[in-house]
């Protein structure tokens, strides 16, 4: 593991470093696929501006105010780089609340939209991946088998590994669907990228030792990854039943 990385003086966090790497990686590709598609790579890049200071303010903000007191004692950790003083969840609605007035006063169509954010999407489950192996978050149960990594006193399944194996295949899958008649219709990118998403998280929590359980020891992540996936494959059904009434893509 590898959470931080001393270069002089300074102690840089490589989990967020790796972020910021996928990110400019994936937002570059998601602004050449926006150009090939005849889209205005400026929105695409101030929408991911957008969706990334709304969702940081947004969950920084909420979780300030959830936990008022400790925020009063110190103020200045309203601008900590702690992402632990976040609120995830909040922080991702705000996110999509603001891209979608973005969105609407663009007049941008949702779906080529969000075809052309999927490349970025894609890089940076790559880059999660790689930044839980070097925190060693996301960690594996504890297995005999060959392949595990010694981490937290025992030896655990690389789930780490697992999901940057996963994500590049997804990646590859992306570019692959993307040279072939899928990608007329809008939408079906995205939705493809779902749905192996929710796949690999179906695959990935089985391997799990830190998932959230839920009912009669359920796995919380899997039981919405079947959700997300059903409703994925209901879409793409419906994508192409568009796209054959209407006989154009630009719906």
């Amino acid at each position: 593991m590898l959470p931080t990385l001393q270069v002089g003086p300074l102690s840089l966090q490589v989990p967020g470093l790796v972020q910021l790497v996928g990110l400019w990686i994936g937002l570059t590709l998601s602004e050449r696929r926006a150009r090939q598609h005849g889209e205005n790579p400026a929105d695409i890049y101030n929408l991911v501006f957008i969706l990334l200071i709304a969702g940081l303010i947004g969950a920084r903000l909420v979780y300030a105010f959830t936990y008022s007191d400790a925020f009063q004692a110190n103020p200045w950790s309203l601008v900590s780089i702690n992402p632990g003083l976040m609120d995830p969840f909040a922080g991702a609605l705000i996110a999509i609340a603001a891209g979608a007035i973005y969105i609407f006063r663009k007049q941008m169509n949702i779906w080529k939209t969000l075809d052309a954010i999927t490349p970025l999407l894609a890089v940076m489950g790559i880059a999660v991946g790689i930044s839980h192996l070097a925190s060693g978050t996301a960690f594996g149960r504890p297995t005999d088998f060959p392949i595990g990594i010694h981490l937290w006193g025992e030896q655990r399944h690389p789930t780490q590994v697992y999901e940057i194996i996963m994500a590049a295949l997804i990646l590859g899958a992306v570019f692959l669907v993307d040279r072939t008649r899928w990608s007329k219709v809008p939408g079906m990118i995205f939705l493809v990228f779902i749905g192996l998403t929710s796949f690999s998280r179906l695959l990935l929590e089985a391997f799990r030792g830190d998932s959230l359980l839920v009912g009669d020891g359920f796995r919380a992540a899997q039981l919405v990854a079947w959700i997300v996936l059903a409703v994925c494959l209901v879409l793409i059904a419906g994508r192409f039943k568009v796209s054959a009434t209407f006989g154009e893509t630009g719906v």
